[in-house]
């Protein structure tokens, strides 16, 4: 399905903000199945500083916030919910496997199917892949409450 949000319309359904956005762009979305995300990961990123110098990978737990703020999108964007209403809470993580580091020049692209999405809670099953390989997948669970 032919589809894109850029940073701007991101920024108008999540509150998340720099340095704690990590999504760059939306081009797959079908509503309550489907969405693709891409985060282009840059050696600017405040925590490679840290991690680690001199051989710079992506945290895997921020591979898992980038996961869920895709699926949050998916969430309130299939029921046409805005983030300065409700408040998505992330419940926890399934089964994550983190398969191949991700490193500054890298293209994350994060892709998310429900398996559970009603209006108040869903579950999802997250993939994260630097071109055709596998970074990082796991089952992501999230509720959402009226501010």
């Amino acid at each position: 399905m032919e589809f894109e949000m850029d940073i701007f319309e991101i920024m108008e359904v999540l509150p998340h903000r720099y340095p704690f956005l990590l999504v760059d762009r939306i081009v797959e979305f079908e509503p309550k199945k489907k969405i693709v995300g891409i985060k282009n990961v840059t050696i600017n990123e405040p925590f490679f500083n840290g991690h680690f110098p001199g051989h710079p990978i992506m945290p895997g737990v921020l591979i898992i916030e980038a996961m869920a703020q895709v699926g949050g999108i998916l969430m309130l964007k299939s029921f046409e919910m805005r983030a300065g209403d409700v408040v998505i809470y992330f419940m926890g993580v399934d089964k994550a496997r983190f398969r191949n580091p991700v490193r500054p020049g890298d293209q994350l692209k994060l892709v998310l199917e429900p398996i559970v999405l009603k209006r108040t809670v869903s579950k999802m099953k997250g993939i994260a892949y630097v071109g055709d390989k596998v970074a990082a997948e796991a089952e992501i669970m999230a509720s959402v409450v009226k501010k």
